[in-house]
């Protein structure tokens, strides 16, 4: 057996995006001994991507918006299928946790009178979501690391975890490797999170990272947690189509906040057409009403293109599809047209919208300031996940907890914009509290040599392959698996075209098994996708396990031959996970009945 050397903290964090390090940062100001594993360098995980803001009810924009607003809101986006109980501790917590981000020394942009300026966002009544332009991920990350520095945080950058250790039914650690020099290295722990992200790289057009591979979730599954609502993936509607080369790059929400309209190829705002019943009374009829609210004005209603994100994906794909799509297979994005509204609109935008204005300069030679983006949809988020406790985020095995995209729960049936970060700063601080608080109460166990010992067989089994020229190439299989995910199991379903991707990836596993890496482990990116491809066929049979079985369409998960809402599934989690052989097991999990009060809420709210 490779020889291995062992690593002791309290709680080992694995990911190092915002719930991972709010986690941390958590846990250590509690007490623990606190490790920190992250896939690639630090400051590089997913989180510095998103764009638009963080969604919170500080009502400084809008005096009327407050928790219960936001919770509504939350719920009926997500078609009501949400842990209600991450709802409203969300919606609650969420504007403590920006105002303690703010006195950690994140710089938002400000109001007239130096409040936290809030943009319009979609499926949001009111301005709800902080922003640093359109760079507030970012800003967020540099934010934690800079508050975890004075925490006696130990971190790991640059290594995967390649499974989790158990004693019992109970998560004792971590068997991983250093990518640089393909050492491995055991973390004992009396409590392990999980904040790993999504999985977009399942798909072939995706705005998600190359660290997006559904490591975390695979890693809960594998070891015998449950996973719930995994057919619901979100499409964002607009990521970048053209050059190809960068297709699927996100185009921020902000840039429909601040005023962007989407046209179709004959140059109509497509969405006045479809506009939900469940909106109708909150959104604009005309161009100057949807304009005037974009603006700050309480007695205007939102523009179409602030819809959820579900229905204004589908809307895109109905115009491309019926042959009404801009000329690279997608539809414009409007925001140089504000020119007709404001003076100095050009500086606006760039102010406004920075990294989105370097973005199609560099990448498509494109001023949005003079010219529409080219936009279509791309894959962007995952709202089902590990299955976890509504306030401790600890899943289904005693000392595993997961925040954040790679947990269940909050979003439902589709996340709103802006949610996704308020997400990781609510449960990333939850996790952490609840992690430290089992490992205070723990002992560190004994890891099984056995085990250990077996992940390392199985994982350098591609390198005999390779020393004997034989087997199939991990990028051959990663590519036919993301092809057959975008043709197959893509923005809308149908049963016959996932039972033929449940059967493809049941012969991609098969191959699977059979990889060739050749080389040595010295940061082999061809061993790396060896192992990325094993969690990513794990995670897309998830997808298609549960997108086959809830036979409605609700929220992402919209099918062609159940186009509507079905009462069976309306008060029901999909929840999976593994049996003993190996093979995933579903049951429809009932949703525990919503207290009065809250319910109370959601009526005062339609």
């Amino acid at each position: 057996m490779a020889q291995y050397e062992t690593i002791r903290h309290d709680v080992l964090i694995i990911g190092a995006g915002g719930a991972g390090l709010r986690g941390a940062v958590e846990a250590a100001a509690r007490g623990a001994s606190v490790g920190v594993v992250s896939k690639s360098l630090l400051g590089k995980a997913h989180t510095v991507m998103a764009e638009g803001g963080v969604a919170a009810a500080l009502g400084n924009v809008d005096d009327r918006d407050n928790w219960r607003v936001h919770f509504a809101d939350t719920m009926r986006g997500g078609q009501y299928v949400n842990n209600w109980r991450m709802a409203e501790l969300h919606a609650k917590e969420a504007p403590d946790r920006v105002r303690e981000l703010e006195a950690w020394g994140a710089v938002f942009d400000r109001t007239p009178d130096g409040r936290i300026l809030q943009r319009n966002f979609g499926g949001h009544r009111y301005p709800r979501l902080a922003h640093v332009g359109d760079r507030t991920g970012l800003e967020m990350i540099r934010t934690l690391q800079d508050h975890a520095i004075f925490e006696r945080i130990s971190f790991y950058m640059e290594f995967t975890i390649i499974s989790l250790l158990k004693d019992g039914n109970r998560v004792v650690g971590a068997l991983g490797y250093q990518r640089e020099k393909g050492l491995f290295f055991v973390f004992q722990a009396k409590a392990v999170v999980l904040a790993t992200g999504g999985l977009g790289r399942a798909y072939k057009i995706t705005s998600n990272s190359w660290e997006c591979t559904g490591d975390g979730i695979a890693l809960a599954c594998d070891a015998g947690a449950e996973l719930q609502d995994m057919e619901f993936v979100q499409f964002h509607p607009t990521g970048m189509v053209w050059p190809p080369s960068v297709a699927g790059i996100l185009v921020t929400e902000g840039v429909r906040g601040e005023g962007g309209v989407l046209r179709n190829g004959l140059g109509r705002r497509f969405l006045f057409d479809d506009i939900p019943p469940l909106y109708k009374d909150q959104t604009a009829d005309n161009e100057e009403e949807g304009w005037r609210y974009t603006q700050g004005d309480k007695s205007a209603r939102r523009p179409p293109e602030l819809l959820t994100r579900d229905h204004v994906a589908r809307c895109i794909v109905r115009e491309v599809r019926e042959g009404r799509g801009s000329p690279h297979g997608g539809v414009f994005l409007d925001i140089a047209w504000i020119k007709q509204k404001i003076p100095n609109a050009e500086k606006h935008i760039r102010t406004k919208l920075p990294s989105m204005y370097d973005q199609f300069l560099k990448l498509a030679d494109l001023d949005i300031t003079k010219e529409p983006m080219e936009v279509g949809p791309t894959t962007h988020y995952l709202m089902g996940g590990v299955r976890v406790d509504g306030d401790s985020q600890m899943s289904s095995l005693p000392g595993l907890f997961a925040a954040g995209e790679c947990a269940a729960g909050l979003h439902g049936a589709n996340r709103l914009g802006g949610n996704s970060l308020s997400d990781l700063l609510v449960f990333g601080q939850r996790a952490g509290e609840y992690a430290a608080r089992f490992a205070k109460d723990a002992s560190l166990a004994p890891v099984s040599e056995s085990a250990v010992g077996e992940s390392i067989r199985q994982v350098l089994a591609p390198f005999e392959n390779g020393a004997k020229g034989r087997g199939e190439s991990p990028y051959r299989v990663q590519a036919e698996l993301q092809d057959m995910m975008q043709e197959l199991v893509g923005i809308v379903r149908v049963e016959d075209e996932m039972v033929r991707a449940l059967d493809g990836i049941q012969k991609l596993k098969e191959r699977s098994r059979n990889l060739r890496v050749e080389g040595n482990r010295m940061y082999n990116a061809g061993w790396h996708t060896a192992i990325d491809v094993r969690n990513l066929l794990t995670m897309s049979e998830a997808i298609c396990r549960g997108a086959i079985e809830r036979r409605e369409s609700r929220g992402a998960h919209y099918r062609v031959d159940y186009p509507e809402k079905s009462e069976k599934f309306a008060k029901v989690n999909t929840v999976l996970h593994k049996g003993e052989d190996g093979a995933f097991k579903l049951r429809l999990e009932p949703i525990k009945e919503m207290p009065a009060e809250l319910k109370q809420i959601i009526e005062e709210m339609k």
